[in-house]
């Protein structure tokens, strides 16, 4: 496998784009022309005691970000039922912090039993950091589909990225989601000036844990975040590194996330001949493109989505 993704990855440009053409056919064997679309709601901003260097959340940082805590359940709900409103696909709760509340848990698990209750159709994850069996058993009994806790990086890289978070207590996270039965959604993010063998790492460990959906991210660096003059890709080599993650994870759904807009650039249609599904709307202190740009580039793709836009 190693030598597969090195050779995505060192590919020049009249090798590479046979390889994103046959990556292609790989996505249309598996998922067919549609696109699956994902949201994202920041429900509890800041104040998080990790480190991460290139989150604006960390309280290390000193970011002027909004900060607050959990959202009440009232706009919690009206929240996600505006976003399937829309005819976006999946939806998830996000908060800040190394591990959630008790209460934050409470508040959390009632939102998503009264939206489940509403229709089985809705698609629910939820990105609460670190949390044991018990509550992610509470959690997929009020409906939860799927869990989400990012690697962020490799093994060998994350220490220079973090030194708060173990990358292991991560991982043991994501085998926790698996092991309670709930789908998960495990990837992480690239630019952060790790090497070849780090974005080969990971993607090993993605496929060794055989997860079910890859969120890929593309550093958008922030000022004020000790990453803030990072200048690692290019949209050639974001490409690349898609093209890499659906070779050896074919069956896998890879979605492209936040910094797609600031990385891939022009090259964001290409993208759509790799990945099955896109994280639309704004991020969680970054914005986003356009709801509607989104709908159509898909469109203009050929693919098809069940966007109402």
């Amino acid at each position: 496998m190693k030598e597969e993704i090195l050779k995505v990855l060192r590919s020049s440009l009249e090798e590479f784009y046979p390889l994103l053409l046959k990556s292609f056919n790989l996505k249309l064997q598996n998922f067919g022309d549609s696109i699956e679309t994902c949201a994202i709601l920041n429900a509890k901003s800041g104040k998080c005691p990790s480190d991460c260097k290139f989150c604006a959340q960390s309280s290390k940082f000193k970011i002027p970000i909004k900060t607050y805590p959990l959202l009440d359940e009232k706009e919690l709900y009206s929240r996600a039922k505006e976003v399937f409103s829309l005819g976006i696909s999946r939806f998830s709760f996000v908060i800040s912090g190394i591990f959630p509340t008790k209460e934050d848990l409470r508040i959390l698990g009632r939102v998503i039993e009264k939206l489940k209750g509403e229709s089985s159709s809705f698609k629910i994850c939820a990105s609460l950091g670190q949390i044991g069996k018990e509550e992610l058993r509470f959690l997929k009994e009020c409906g939860l589909d799927r869990y989400h806790h990012n690697l962020e990086t490799s093994r060998e890289f994350y220490p220079r990225i973090s030194t708060v978070q173990r990358w292991e207590d991560r991982l043991k996270t994501v085998l926790r989601a698996k092991e309670v039965g709930l789908s998960v959604c495990c990837g992480g993010i690239f630019g952060l000036g790790e090497g070849e063998d780090d974005v080969v790492s990971l993607i090993e460990t993605l496929k060794d844990i055989n997860v079910d959906s890859v969120p890929v991210n593309f550093l958008h660096p922030i000022k004020g975040t000790p990453l803030e003059n990072a200048n690692y890709l290019t949209p050639l080599k974001c490409l690349k590194i898609l093209v890499a993650l659906r070779f050896a994870l074919p069956k896998a759904q890879i979605r492209v996330c936040g910094g797609r807009e600031f990385n891939l650039r022009e090259l964001q249609p290409l993208a759509l001949l790799v990945v099955d599904s896109l994280m639309v709307g704004n991020y969680l202190t970054t914005k986003g493109r356009g709801l509607k740009d989104d709908a159509q580039l898909i469109r203009d793709m050929g693919f098809r989505s069940i966007l109402r836009l």
